[in-house]
């Protein structure tokens, strides 16, 4: 069977939603699955067995022969967390021994690491030199744990049959209701739009940048899933890859979109970034996607355009889940 990790999340269950699309039913979803807000990703898919996060590391150890491949998507994805014994138990600890158990029956893991292990992008965001990953610096408690778990993957001489590590930049789409302030922007700007009438973005408090004109690698889930499902596919290089849509676009764009995605006039404001998180803000990210593309994967991605409007129309408005 495949194994699941975060299935009742975000982008796990989207993948679970993937895998069913293409026969694949034998999978075994792990999660905490006391939080009741995330049942409904799950609702309507397909799985042969559901697993609680706290009993699947002994249970992997005892019955791995059943198990061929893993997809470890969960984890403590918090940016605010402050509790780094919590982060360093569920975002290395566990991961760690996932990897183990992996390599010993030699069972293919793809994992998620962050964007947010780039920091500032001091050293830019390219995943081609993996020497300059033990040199970032995260802004954060929980950058710095998928930071440590990447750091010690490299480190290891013993590995699965098949490792990637995905480094995720600004992913949106469906299944993220439960996510609440963690949740994109998107997902925000339309419930602002619907109460309001407007959008609220940051204020700009750096001279390079206008007011909204800050840029991320906006991504969309259903990409995002493509290329796990590629990976899992597709023998390439065993290390860690980027993936986000490799084009960085502003807030603006954004908040943009998604009035035209509801046919509703632009009203946009600005307030000023919290100065708890003003000297921690990322300016710019974007994705350099040369090493996937040269792995082999070749499928154009979202613009940001098409999916927000796929985003909103199809799944927000009327409460949809994929």
């Amino acid at each position: 069977m495949i194994v699941v990790t975060g299935a009742a999340g975000f982008i796990a269950s989207c993948l679970v939603s993937r895998l069913n699309k293409e026969g694949i039913t034998n999978i075994l979803v792990v999660d905490d699955f006391s939080k009741i807000e995330k049942d409904e990703n799950l609702r309507n898919k397909s799985y042969s067995q559901k697993m609680e996060r706290s009993q699947f590391i002994d249970w992997f150890e005892n019955n791995a022969g059943q198990v061929s491949f893993v997809f470890h998507i969960g984890a403590r994805t918090d940016t605010t967390e402050p509790n780094r014994d919590l982060l360093n138990e569920l975002n290395l600890f566990y991961t760690q021994a996932i990897w183990k158990t992996c390599t010993k029956h030699q069972i293919g893991l793809v994992y998620a690491s962050s964007a947010a292990t780039y920091g500032l992008g001091e050293f830019g965001y390219d995943d081609k030199d993996e020497s300059i990953i033990p040199k970032l610096k995260p802004l954060n408690a929980y950058g710095d744990s998928k930071n440590d778990f990447d750091i010690w993957a490299l480190q290891q001489k013993e590995t699965p049959s098949k490792w990637i590590g995905f480094k995720f930049f600004n992913v949106y789409g469906p299944n993220e209701f439960h996510k609440a302030r963690m949740a994109s922007v998107i997902f925000h700007s339309f419930n602002q739009i619907n109460a309001q009438g407007f959008v609220k973005l940051f204020r700009s408090h750096n001279p390079n940048y206008t007011d909204g004109g800050q840029l991320r690698d906006f991504v969309y889930v259903k990409d995002v899933v493509e290329v796990l499902f590629f990976a899992y596919k597709n023998a390439i290089k065993n290390g860690i890859y980027n993936l986000g849509s490799g084009k960085a676009r502003t807030f603006l764009d954004l908040a943009k979109a998604t009035f035209k995605a509801l046919g509703k006039e632009e009203k946009i404001e600005f307030i000023d970034t919290p100065i708890d998180i003003r000297d921690k803000y990322q300016y710019f990210t974007e994705a350099k996607m040369d090493k996937l593309v040269e792995a082999g994967y070749n499928t154009p991605f979202t613009s940001l355009e098409e999916g927000v409007a796929d985003y909103v129309k199809n799944y927000l408005v009327g409460k949809r889940y994929y």
